[in-house]
């Protein structure tokens, strides 16, 4: 695929994004009073207060924040984000003119929640974001990259929240906002991150060989070997490393069970895995 034809799919991606998000705002969240975080959220609220509509308020309130993003990314980012925004707002204003497609705040916090998640995720994957608090979130994982896209989305959301309930004088609309809002974080991560959590596993036997090399054949898996000294005893052992998906580590355990029933084994989840077999490092975007 060449430069133009690049190009054409992540606009056409962004574009594509920018409709879903439009469907969950327009006819899911804002029909039902919810403002579960972002500037969106912050949209809703705002157009309870003053006579323009969340998609209006939604371009607007982003112009200081692309501000910031022009500062910090360059010109280059900001041109697909300026799109991205400008798709949500034209997006949200779009669906306002269908019936609500559930009346039902559950239902409006669930669905919703996941079409504006599956919406910036798809957006975010092709390098670009739909403007607010992504691009607040953009600038914070250069600050603490460790830190997972949809748990920073939740801590933002929370004081939008916060601050829906004060003007919506409605606690209902606030847990209800609170259960978009976990919805959207969960379904942003899988979207981003894909469900590609596997279980890191240490073994201490006195037949590390022998174990290694039915891993390495029987689950076609990568097995590292490490150095380790026992503290009481001084003595020097091969501590085998391996990292399988989740579903695979039961074999794992039943190899050592067979080789070695006395082996020392830990098991500990390994939500994010980059290299081969797993996501590229260079492949994130954010």
């Amino acid at each position: 695929m060449g430069r133009f034809g690049r190009a054409a799919n992540k606009y056409f991606m962004i574009t594509l994004a920018s409709l879903i998000f439009g469907i969950g705002i327009s006819l899911f969240i804002d029909p039902n009073n919810l403002a579960p975080g972002g500037v969106s959220g912050l949209s809703i609220i705002l157009s309870r207060l003053i006579p323009a509509s969340a998609g209006t308020l939604f371009l607007l309130l982003n112009i200081p924040i692309m501000i910031l993003g022009m500062w910090k990314f360059g010109l280059k980012f900001i041109v697909s984000t300026l799109f991205a925004t400008f798709m949500v707002s034209f997006s949200t204003n779009l669906f306002t003119m269908f019936s609500p497609l559930t009346q039902d705040p559950f239902m409006g916090a669930v669905f919703g929640g996941v079409l504006v998640a599956v919406g910036i995720g798809l957006v975010l994957r092709v390098g670009a974001t739909t403007g607010g608090t992504d691009i607040v979130v953009k600038c914070l994982k250069l600050k603490k990259p460790y830190l997972k896209t949809g748990t920073i989305f939740l801590l933002i959301d929370g004081v939008i929240i916060c601050i829906g309930g004060i003007v919506f004088q409605n606690m209902e609309s606030v847990l209800y906002s609170v259960i978009s809002a976990a919805v959207t974080s969960k379904v942003l991560d899988l979207v981003l991150y894909g469900n590609d959590e596997a279980k890191m596993i240490y073994i201490i036997s006195n037949s590390p060989k022998v174990i290694a090399e039915r891993i390495l054949k029987e689950l076609d898996t990568g097995v590292t070997y490490l150095t380790g000294t026992g503290a009481y005893k001084k003595e020097e052992k091969q501590v085998i490393l391996c990292v399988v998906r989740k579903q695979l580590a039961y074999k794992v355990e039943e190899v050592v069970k067979q080789e070695d029933s006395r082996a020392f084994m830990i098991i500990s989840n390994a939500t994010e895995i980059y290299g081969e077999g797993y996501k590229s490092y260079f492949g994130e975007k954010l």
